[in-house]
């Protein structure tokens, strides 16, 4: 810090006519210092934490393998009806897959699968508990707002580079990638899920002596389920496109195939998986957005 402050008061002189390089903050360096540091006094709890995403993204990676193709169609249609009760949704999201499956990508959409449950598992186990600490103390959400608006501004490959630094190429670097980058929306939609919930109705409950616990777990949080909902939605989109990017340090499954397909110029490959990223996305967006619609008060009261 003095040497730098040496350089930056000796090129006050020259100023005027080029810009003083030696007033260049060393963030580079402060940064990657500070990483090693990390690093070395943390890399126990680093590796046990890579230990056991690795192990829980195996069993869920092996387990949708092995199930037969005909009974993860079947699931998903199910979950579909369940969800929506549209007939020819439920219909065309089976062709998609059965298409899917023509292609020869079934494997690699059941490893994207895989590291979607496990990202998104985490992801909205650490984002509704904040979203719900934010809606609770104003001072929280005053230091919390600014992370999420520099989470959510950050382009989507730098969060590749301190994730490879900590664990490594692989899919446990990829699962905290597409966490990282996609845990900013369930955090926010909660948070204001919760704050927006009438006062009128917070006033009634406790009018009839309802603790505040009461009232945050048996009304604010069933009234703000819609909202909520939508942040997980919100969130599954994220981490789909994140977990596609994070191919290029080395999660497998389709993002890997359209890595492939632009290295090697085919286009064919690319257009494959691109579609079964679609018909994934798909799926995904249009049962959770069912399951938000049907968890909304308002909604059911009127049904």
């Amino acid at each position: 810090m003095e040497n730098w402050l040496a350089e930056c008061t000796g090129s006050f002189g020259r100023i005027l006519t080029t810009f003083p390089e030696g007033c260049q903050i060393p963030l580079r360096e402060w940064t990657n210092d500070l990483l090693r540091f990390l690093v070395g006094q943390f890399g126990w709890m680093l590796d046990a934490v890579s230990d056991r995403l690795l192990f829980l993204l195996r069993y869920v990676e092996l387990s949708l393998l092995r199930l037969p193709w005909w009974l993860v169609i079947a699931a998903v249609a199910l979950v579909t009806w369940h969800s929506s009760r549209r007939r020819w949704l439920t219909v065309g999201l089976v062709v998609s897959l059965v298409i899917v499956g023509f292609f020869g990508l079934w494997d690699d959409t059941m490893r994207t699968l895989a590291i979607m449950l496990v990202a998104t598992t985490l992801t909205v186990a650490v984002g509704i508990p904040v979203g719900i600490v934010m809606a609770t103390s104003p001072p929280l959400r005053s230091i919390i707002n600014p992370i999420l608006d520099l989470m959510q501004t950050m382009p989507p490959f730098v969060y590749l580079i301190p994730v490879v630094f900590f664990f490594g190429l692989g899919n446990v670097a990829a699962i905290l990638a597409v966490f990282i980058y996609a845990v900013p929306p369930i955090i926010r939609l909660t948070n204001l899920g919760i704050r927006l919930v009438d006062p009128n109705t917070v006033e009634a409950a406790d009018a009839f002596g309802a603790t505040g616990r009461q009232i945050l777990w048996g009304v604010r949080i069933p009234l703000a389920m819609p909202t909520i909902m939508a942040g997980v939605n919100q969130t599954i989109m994220m981490a789909l496109a994140m977990a596609v990017i994070a191919s290029m340090i080395g999660a497998r499954g389709l993002g890997a195939q359209v890595l492939r397909g632009v290295n090697n110029g085919d286009v064919g490959m690319g257009l494959e998986a691109g579609i079964s990223i679609v018909v994934l996305a798909v799926i995904l967006d249009r049962v959770t957005a069912a399951y938000g619609a049907r968890l909304d008060p308002t909604q059911a009261a009127r049904a």
